[in-house]
């Protein structure tokens, strides 16, 4: 009896003394490293490519070292070229993407909020959608001319498009019982889209901006090779009539590393602010 009683009384000891490690490890959860965590898979490639470099795998014309590119990016760059190339293709991203940005939200929430704007807004972003956005260059170039306004426009056109998307999707799929338990709570119209349709809607936001984001970059690689006199693109293309397969790669990595830095800190942001989600990366 004596044994039991005292078993009994030690047990949850152990128990609250846990408690502080599995809330400590839920903090320094795999969500919250993961912006290092992901230069894992980066850091593999390059490694791989300097093994395959170094054994004579690869031929230098065509796939120069690690390290021949690391050495043409420092010329670049002490030479003066590339920091101006780099500036200006963040300006046209920059523009392009805060247009797209704002053009996306605001269509998201007239069409998602109103059954007349649906009407009006959506076929017409679905039909856009349709449309290859590339193939709009050339309509674009007669229409705002060949300078920089049509590629700003070309990239705020990438960009609103996901954003439209999936923000609208997320808008129309609002579970039709927090509209119920809106009505018996007596909510109004603007505080029921401020308390329930806007948060419910941030999930799919921030999907569509991690896409806008991307678009960014994918449709600038494109856009600076047309009637442009610098940018990272313009680099790109100067090289390729040289034969400079090194000074390719050191824009495609640059375009690789604003990539990556620019989706890690919309992941950063989202897990900010959607902190009261609990999905499995947190």
């Amino acid at each position: 009896m004596t044994a039991v009683t005292t078993t009994t009384t030690a047990a949850p000891a152990p128990v609250t003394g846990e408690l502080p490690q599995v809330r400590r490890r839920r903090r320094l959860s795999p969500g919250r490293r993961l912006p290092a965590a992901r230069l894992a898979g980066p850091l593999l490639v390059v490694a791989l490519w300097a093994a395959a470099s170094a054994a004579g795998r690869l031929d230098p014309g065509a796939v120069p070292a690690p390290w021949t590119v690391l050495k043409t990016a420092a010329h670049l760059w002490t030479e003066g070229t590339l920091p101006g190339d780099v500036l200006t293709s963040l300006q046209r991203a920059a523009y392009g993407f805060a247009i797209g940005l704002t053009a996306g939200i605001t269509l998201a929430l007239a069409s998602g909020l109103s059954r007349a704007g649906e009407a009006l807004i959506d076929g017409t972003v679905q039909l856009n959608r349709a449309i290859p956005t590339l193939g709009l260059i050339p309509l674009f170039i007669l229409w705002l001319g060949i300078g920089e306004t049509f590629k700003i426009a070309i990239i705020a056109i990438v960009v609103y498009i996901p954003i439209y998307l999936n923000t609208h999707a997320a808008l129309s799929g609002i579970d039709s019982r927090y509209v119920e338990l809106a009505e018996v709570q007596g909510l109004s119209r603007f505080a029921f889209v401020r308390q329930v349709v806007i948060p419910g809607a941030l999930p799919g936001f921030f999907v569509g901006l991690r896409l806008g984001v991307t678009g960014s970059w994918l449709g600038l690689v494109v856009l600076e090779q047309i009637n442009a006199t610098s940018g990272l693109g313009y680099l790109m293309f100067q090289a390729q009539n040289y034969g400079q397969s090194d000074v390719i790669l050191v824009g495609l990595l640059i375009y690789g590393v604003f990539g990556l830095v620019s989706d890690s800190v919309v992941r950063l942001i989202e897990r900010r602010v959607l902190s009261w989600r609990r999905t499995l990366s947190s």
